[in-house]
């Protein structure tokens, strides 16, 4: 909580504004604010939604929302965020940290034998990008067929229609790169 100030005053600084300025436009003392910026007390949800309105910013980024992403971009393997199953058995799990300003969502896609991507990647407006990490798939894009193997790449526009099945005996894992984000 104590970044909150810090991000508070530094964006007033950064907007040249006078700590009692700032007061005035959100309605509390300026000695209401300093001890908001000096982490000795802490803002009311509408109070800090007028500040952050007044510094021409979002609530979210006062209290951090974000920090996640920039403070630690590394998802170790074991931190990989489980998604979703379909009912073929296909398991896609989530590589890459929240964040509302993500351009492209990152995805480990298990598939095991005779499993597919039915229901798991609806069509959207933007690209993919696939690797194949381990194993091999029959991929279908539009009226043709590609076997993809280990260390292979493919890449598509959403919106084509595409078919994904592990044929082989085995688990077969993709990196699946979404662009922009779709869940």
């Amino acid at each position: 909580m104590k970044r909150i100030g810090e991000r508070i005053k530094g964006r007033r600084e950064l907007l040249s504004l006078h700590l009692n300025e700032l007061a005035g436009k959100v309605g509390i003392s300026s000695s209401a604010l300093s001890q908001i910026e000096n982490s000795k007390a802490f803002p009311s949800i509408i109070t800090l939604k007028s500040i952050a309105d007044n510094l021409n910013t979002t609530v979210g980024f006062l209290i951090g929302e974000n920090d996640t992403l920039s403070n630690n971009p590394v998802i170790k393997k074991s931190e990989a965020r489980f998604v979703q199953k379909n009912s073929s058995g296909t398991e896609i799990y989530l590589l890459s940290q929240h964040d509302i300003s993500k351009q492209m969502d990152t995805y480990l896609v298990r598939l095991i034998k005779e499993s597919d991507l039915t229901e798991l990647f609806p069509a959207t407006f933007g690209q993919t990008f696939c690797h194949v990490l381990s194993g091999e798939v029959d991929f279908h894009l539009e009226d043709k067929k590609f076997i993809v193997k280990q260390g292979d790449n493919i890449y598509f526009n959403c919106k084509s229609e595409y078919m994904v099945k592990n044929s082989k005996s085995g688990i077969s894992e993709l990196l699946w790169i979404i662009s922009p984000p779709n869940f």
